[in-house]
């Protein structure tokens, strides 16, 4: 009898000790919801300032679903703005609001990875019928990855690109090393980017553009960044999801699409000037 009873109570030991086991191994969730908010001293886009060089409260949602091979994710991302009231495009305009959505993985078990997608820029606003014009912008994007290195080519879709006319066919093409220093949480990025506009806007609106000149000549130009990013939760766990950065960036933008009113543009001042931005972001 005692025999029995001590193998009795051994199984239903196992049995509850397996059943905890099967518990904790439960599969996690394909779904994930993850939010951002970031303080920034200025809002730099492709190497061009959308702020007036002042500071700028950012973020977003993002939703993901892991399908075991690639993942599928939606996202919305929000930022004040001042370079289509400052242009003379918008009487009044303050903000941007990005929605894009896409799908992205690796190639098998390498270290090239993927990433395509489609992003809609969309900027409330009143536009000024005069000078103006809306600065809504649809793009679809393909990316490739290696490791900290990847290229990815932004493309136009329709006819206006930010707030440009007849400007099908522009595209940006983004390449950019983030490099991780060990396991130190430090991460050093280097960028260069080339905007590329096509078309002619046939516009003669004096003050803001020169008439009957090419998009290519008034708006492509190319932009670099260097910079890095710290982990803060590597010095303490009380910072956990928040990030450190700062970088400079530059572009090598035409004064008469980008410069000061007093260089010939339509800004206060040269949005594509080289300048310096530091942030904190938190990430939920």
């Amino acid at each position: 009898m005692f025999k029995k009873t001590l193998m009795a109570s051994a199984i239903a030991t196992a049995i509850c000790v397996h059943g905890t086991f099967a518990q904790a191994a439960e599969p996690a969730s394909p779904h994930s919801l993850t939010a951002n908010v970031g303080l920034y001293s200025q809002y730099i886009f492709r190497g061009l300032n959308q702020t007036n060089r002042d500071p700028a409260v950012q973020g977003g949602f993002d939703y993901a679903y892991d399908t075991g091979g690639s993942t599928v994710y939606l996202g919305t991302w929000l930022s004040n703005i001042a370079w289509l009231h400052d242009s003379a495009q918008y009487s009044s305009s303050s903000l941007e609001n990005d929605w894009y959505g896409g799908l992205r993985g690796a190639f098998g078990k390498s270290d090239f990875t993927y990433d395509v997608g489609y992003l809609y820029y969309y900027y409330p606003g009143t536009v000024i019928p005069t000078t103006g014009e809306k600065g809504d912008t649809q793009e679809v994007y393909g990316a490739l990855g290696w490791q900290w290195l990847s290229a990815k080519l932004s493309y136009g879709v329709g006819n206006k690109t930010f707030a440009v006319r007849n400007s099908s066919g522009t595209y940006y093409l983004d390449i950019t090393a983030n490099y991780p220093v060990g396991d130190t949480g430090l991460n050093l990025i280097a960028h260069w980017g080339k905007q590329k506009y096509k078309g002619t806007d046939l516009r003669n609106a004096p003050g803001f553009r020169v008439a009957n000149i090419s998009n290519d000549a008034e708006y492509s130009y190319t932009d670099i960044k260097l910079g890095a990013t710290y982990d803060l939760s590597k010095s303490s766990d009380l910072f956990k999801g928040m990030t450190l950065g700062g970088y400079y960036t530059k572009a090598n933008a035409p004064a008469v699409g980008y410069g000061s009113t007093t260089q010939g543009g339509p800004y206060p001042k040269n949005i594509a000037d080289g300048t310096f931005t530091a942030y904190v972001q938190k990430t939920f």
